[in-house]
């Protein structure tokens, strides 16, 4: 019985070794920017609307190809005030549908390599949910690696009756019926 326990101590130490080496893996797979950067724009005959968040956040794993983002709707900066409390109280309702979130994977995530700086182009595919409606959405993301960074960036379009968000006749050529959305993160190894 003796000799058993040096046996059942090696083995709990290798065992301890092997989950601290696979959860540092695991955290290393992982990265995340918690002030990303979303805006939007419309282009419309009677004007364009422009907004800007920086307040975006978003976790992707480098391994699995899991991503998912969002972003706190009255975090939106527009030019005009007027804009910007139209945009909260009438079209998103910001009090009712606080944050825009998108969960997804990257169906090429293989062809990303974090430890070898350069461009890549990675697709996305995934829902989005918005003004409390999901949708099914796919974009192409340009990825930049560099020292140990990934810098991506996403843009593609809305269509704001997707989203079930009513627009007032009054002001229907005010708003285009497709909005351009564009997303950038800075991401760091998740710590």
């Amino acid at each position: 019985m003796i000799l058993h326990k040096p046996r059942k101590c090696r083995t709990l130490i290798i065992l301890f070794v092997l989950i601290a080496l696979t959860g540092n893996s695991w955290a290393q797979s992982r990265f995340i920017d918690r002030a990303g950067r979303a805006s939007f724009f419309s282009s419309a005959p009677l004007e364009d609307i422009e907004a800007h968040s920086n307040q975006a956040v978003s976790i992707l794993d480098v391994q699995s190809g899991e991503i998912a983002a969002s972003v706190l709707m009255r975090s939106f900066n527009f030019r005009k005030a007027l804009m910007e409390e139209h945009f909260n109280e009438n079209y998103i309702e910001s009090d009712k549908y606080p944050k825009a979130a998108f969960k997804g994977k990257v169906s090429n995530i293989g062809d990303l390599d974090v430890s070898k700086p350069g461009k890549y182009t990675l697709s996305v595919k995934g829902e989005i949910t918005l003004h409390g409606v999901t949708r099914p959405i796919e974009a192409k993301a340009e990825v930049t690696v560099d020292k140990g960074t990934l810098q991506a960036k996403a843009v593609f379009p809305l269509k704001v009756q997707d989203f079930k968000i009513k627009v007032p006749r009054l002001v229907i050529n005010n708003i285009a019926e497709v909005v351009d959305v564009t997303v950038s993160f800075n991401y760091q190894v998740m710590k």
